[in-house]
């Protein structure tokens, strides 16, 4: 699935305008924008699109996503698909580091102090969200939050990522992988926690002396659990969401794009922009620009 198309071209500062071309006061207190989702749900599609409503930042809080190295793997945006707009914490940390959750939530912080500096949006995309919670309960009243859930129905969701592993095995996912296999590897730190490495760790250590067949049965067990902890890590990932909905009352606006998964070309990208990215879009101008919107940090955008 692509990027997308864009919807708008900003034409004027964020504080001065809004969807409906009106002229508006500047905000009473900085805001901040979290796209929210499963993996592979289109979480950096959402967040390219609205860059392209509302001058924008985006803020990356996938834990694995944050190390360099292995980008196919950890399925990082490219610079193509970024489309120009600023990334921050995607592919800068050291992958053999230990990136914590309070890491995250210092240098995060930064990253939203230095963008609304410059009159952008600051907007935190991405499906680590235990990050995510530690920076929301950091904010205390200092922002106000607009939560978007891009969310797939499972029983959907599923062979499109089974589909997505295939597609990081076309691009070269086992030689990315090659260069971190690491016989006495730590699996409990860096990047080498992401799904893939500690996968393929039997195939690594057996190919050179196994014979065709069984380093082919290798690789397709290793491609199979690859997929099965990402299906597993998107369930997870899924219910962390209805805890943060049901335990802390997280407002979070949800949006269906169930039936963007079912589509193909054409027809896939209509459906995607009619039921996720024009109502993303009207959300988040509500939410900056409505006089109608109440302050606090858990409050819906409408």
């Amino acid at each position: 699935m692509t990027i997308s198309m864009a919807m708008c071209i900003p034409t004027q500062p964020l504080k001065n305008v809004s969807l409906s071309g009106q002229k508006l006061n500047v905000r009473q207190k900085e805001k901040v924008v979290l796209v929210m989702g499963a993996t592979g749900t289109g979480k950096s599609r959402l967040s390219i699109d609205l860059a392209t409503c509302f001058p924008s930042e985006i803020i990356n809080s996938d834990k694995m996503q944050v190390y360099k190295g292995l980008d196919i793997v950890t399925n990082k945006i490219t610079k193509e698909e970024q489309r120009g707009v600023p990334h921050h914490l995607l592919g800068t940390q050291d992958p053999n580091s230990e990136f914590t959750a309070t890491d995250f939530c210092d240098m995060a912080s930064i990253a939203i102090e230095s963008i609304v500096g410059r009159d952008h949006l600051p907007i935190i995309v991405g499906g680590s969200n235990s990050y995510v919670e530690a920076l929301v309960d950091r904010f205390g009243s200092r922002y106000n939050l607009c939560c978007l859930w891009v969310d797939v129905s499972i029983p959907v969701l599923h062979p499109y990522v089974a589909k997505r592993v295939d597609h990081m095995l076309d691009s070269g996912m086992v030689n990315e992988l090659r260069p971190f296999f690491n016989p006495n590897g730590d699996y409990s730190r860096g990047i080498r926690k992401a799904i893939g490495v500690p996968e393929f760790d039997l195939y690594f250590r057996s190919e050179a002396f196994s014979n065709d067949e069984t380093r082919q049965r290798l690789l397709q067990e290793a491609i199979s659990e690859v997929k099965r902890n990402t299906c597993k890590l998107a369930c997870k990932q899924l219910g962390r969401i209805h805890g943060l909905i049901n335990v802390k009352r997280w407002k979070i606006q949800r949006l269906c794009a169930t039936p963007v998964f079912q589509k193909h070309g054409q027809d896939a990208n209509d459906a995607w922009k009619n039921l996720v990215a024009q109502p993303s879009a009207m959300i988040v101008d509500q939410f900056l620009y409505s006089a109608n919107v109440v302050s606090g940090l858990r409050v819906p955008a409408f």
